[in-house]
């Protein structure tokens, strides 16, 4: 209740000194002369508040406990202040005849959730008779209507903060007819899909009327039968389940039948049962060397699916080169000393969380190389980046390979891409990179007896390259003596660097002399004027960085409009989005003064550098259509154009490519990691036993591996042994 005080309670067990925190919603609690911590580190909230906004003491809490070895979460608590709220849904007044049936509803907000009783002339009715039924969930049911039954109505919802009145809802009785014709049965109020938290009661409404009066009757859509110990009929008719399990689930339908007849009525409705997460698998502790890899697994289940999320010392794990999260799993490759902490993996949906932790342990071999010294970085092409470095001050002669690291500095998510190279080099070659982006790198030495720390990271981006395409173009007329250019900026992976000037090309299709401009690079459209009606205009367009000039784009056709066409609709407003690679997605609006008499649209497609196709008829009415059935990784030029009485408007053209579908061959596959718990065993004086696993995680079936032998410091590279499995 609201000015009341509050103690949340938190107990943490572990070697001393432990640190307490609170969190409220994910921020840190500011203590105050309200708000403060116990010294057993409970929270004690003096008077809470509920007032709108920050100054609400309202949400989810939970403390943060902190000593040497890392820092775990707590359960999340909600804080919820009691109250109710108006009603959404007020009762409606009635007429119905003598005998007959009569319903009201009312629905409000509450915490706790409210007692709703019925008062009829302001005294209170009784929760169930033979003829009244009053369900938990607002409504009021009177079968056999009689006159005594006729009065004023009104809901009463109850809970520890408030009690709240609806308005009044007049029920009218009238006389029945002196003749009772046979009626079919015919349900008014039936069951409502529902969602239901474990452990508490649903109840299915069923209300039907017909002459004579119907039978009413349950069952399962998949035939099971309906469990009798927790199921009972509520009322006449009602169906209400208690402590719901997750068998509960499923569609039930509601029959209403005429006694001694085959005429019947149904309604359904499904039911699902919500759960709290529960842990099916859980983290265990690890213990790993630097460079190593750490592979946590959990999974839990629950009703609706629970969000995984992972938690470092307290704080959210994020993914990014040497850390992956992929559905229920946490991987964190080459270790360093700061990977050394408590993880927790948090499942959660909107019924509750759950959490577990693990341990990661970092052991530190004494003997291991130093880092890598005085790494550099140089750039060599648009695509190359050369890095050196020099060998570790200490242990470098035990060194026998190198791994060199990099990913691209900008960006989430970013993938981390590795290289293991010989102990016969300070110097590697990446080649494989993209232009105009800016890369980070580090070298990690190896030994036998484990692996160096990282070197310094260093930074360098790739050169520019001419734009790989051209940008696509959107066409339309204003006049019959202009045409209105416009496109969209290409993206980076396409620019490959800075956009300096585009290059507009035009001509008419019966000449062939090309008029050309250069447009600065920050331009997205351009207005061509004082041309000639009635006229089929080709026009392309080619991007340039400070490299050169990328390849123009394939002509593209426009017609201007006849110059005595003031009256017809002008063009429409037109939008292109592939919904997948075969699949297109046209939008159109046309501004409110130009849609008035508009008969319909004109729709051609084509394929680049095919003939235009006959058109599709769309209805006024219209502002979508989808354009299927083309070919991955093709340009198509499509055209629209609303016509009314007088004829043909003016029409919009664009272009547009289809994306690639998605395959495995056509899917980028970066490096596997390395194989898992590599050992080595001698087998006898000529022969090594070597047995390693599957890499610890990566979305793909290894298809072999690679196996390189060589005499520890060895500087004879013609030496070493390359085995392929």
């Amino acid at each position: 209740m609201r000015k009341e005080a509050i103690i949340l309670d938190c107990q943490a067990h572990g070697q001393a000194p432990i640190d307490v925190r609170w969190l409220k919603n994910g921020v840190k609690v500011v203590e105050n002369e309200r708000v403060y911590l116990l010294s057993n580190g409970s929270l004690y909230i003096s008077e809470v508040e509920s007032r709108r906004g920050d100054k609400s003491d309202e949400g989810f809490y939970q403390c943060l406990a902190q000593n040497k070895y890392g820092a775990i979460l707590s359960q999340k608590a909600r804080l919820t202040i009691a109250s109710i709220s108006s009603f959404a849904i007020q009762p409606m007044s009635i007429v119905v005849t003598e005998g007959s049936v009569a319903r009201f509803s009312c629905k409000i907000s509450a915490h706790p959730p409210p007692i709703i009783t019925w008062e009829l002339n302001r005294v209170t009715l009784p929760l169930a008779t033979e003829r009244i039924t009053v369900l938990p969930s607002g409504v009021l049911q009177i079968h056999g209507v009689q006159r005594m039954d006729a009065g004023n109505y009104r809901c009463v919802a109850t809970n520890i903060a408030s009690r709240r009145r609806s308005t009044e809802a007049t029920l009218t009785v009238t006389p029945a007819p002196s003749l009772l014709l046979p009626q079919r049965p015919r349900i008014i109020a039936g069951p409502q899909n529902i969602s239901v938290s474990l452990h508490q009661s649903a109840i299915l409404e069923c209300m039907a009327t017909g002459n004579p009066r119907p039978i009413i009757s349950w069952s399962r859509a998949d035939s099971k039968s309906i469990d009798v110990y927790n199921t009972k009929v509520l009322g006449n008719g009602n169906l209400i389940i208690t402590d719901i399990k997750a068998q509960h689930g499923g569609v039930y339908m509601c029959r209403a039948s005429t006694p001694g007849t085959r005429n019947y009525t149904v309604a359904s409705a499904n039911v699902t049962v919500l759960a709290p997460p529960s842990l099916v698998e859980w983290p265990e502790s690890l213990t790993r060397p630097r460079a190593g890899t750490a592979r946590f697994v959990c999974q839990a289940e629950g009703v609706p699916t629970p969000q995984i999320t992972w938690l470092k010392n307290g704080e959210k794990v994020h993914s990014n080169g040497r850390i992956k999260m992929y559905n229920s799993k946490l991987v964190i490759n080459q270790i360093i000393p700061e990977d050394d902490a408590i993880y927790q993996c948090q499942a959660e949906n909107e019924q509750g969380s759950v959490l577990s932790m693990a341990r990661l342990i970092v052991v530190m071999s004494e003997d291991r190389p130093s880092a890598p010294r005085n790494i550099r970085a140089d750039t060599v092409s648009s695509s190359a980046i050369l890095l050196a470095w020099e060998r570790p001050l200490y242990n470098s002669d035990k060194v026998i390979a190198y791994s060199v690291h990099y990913m691209k500095a900008e960006g989430l998510n970013n993938e981390e891409y590795q290289v293991v190279i010989g102990n016969d080099t300070t110097r590697y070659i990446i080649d494989d990179l993209e232009p105009a982006r800016n890369y980070t790198f580090y070298v990690v030495a190896y030994m036998p007896m484990g692996a160096s720390r990282m070197s310094d990271h260093v930074f360098q981006h790739t050169l520019e390259d001419v734009p790989l395409r051209a940008p696509e173009l959107s066409l339309t007329s204003r006049s019959p003596t202009d045409i209105q250019v416009s496109w969209q900026p290409l993206p980076d992976k396409l620019s490959r660097g800075r956009v300096s000037a585009y290059r507009l090309s035009y001509r008419t299709s019966a000449e062939n002399t090309v008029s050309q401009m250069e447009l600065p690079g920050e331009k997205t459209h351009h207005l061509l004027e004082n041309l000639q009606p009635d006229t089929i205009y080709l026009l392309r367009i080619a991007a340039a960085t400070s490299v050169g000039w990328g390849e123009q784009s394939a002509w593209t056709s426009h017609r201007t409009p006849k110059a005595s066409s003031a009256r017809v609709p002008l063009a429409p407003e037109l939008h292109l989005e592939p919904l997948n690679c075969t699949t297109i997605l046209a939008r159109w609006q046309l501004a409110p003064r130009n849609s008035a008499g508009v008969l319909g649209y004109r729709l051609f497609y084509h394929e680049e550098s095919q003939p235009e196709n006959s058109p599709v008829q769309l209805r006024a009415s219209d502002n979508t259509h989808i354009i299927g059935g083309l070919d991955p990784r093709k340009k198509y030029h499509v055209k629209l154009l609303a016509y009314n009485f007088i004829g043909d408007g003016y029409q919009a053209d664009q272009t547009i490519s289809t994306p690639g579908c998605v395959s495995v061959r056509d899917r980028l596959v970066p490096p596997p990691p390395p194989p898992h718990n590599v050992y080595a065993k001698t087998n006898s004086s000529t022969a090594v036993f070597l047995h390693w696993g599957r890499p610890a995680f990566t979305s793909s079936q290894a298809v072999n591996y690679t196996i390189r032998c060589n005499p520890v410091g060895l500087q004879n590279a013609s030496l070493v042994l390359y085995l392929q499995t």
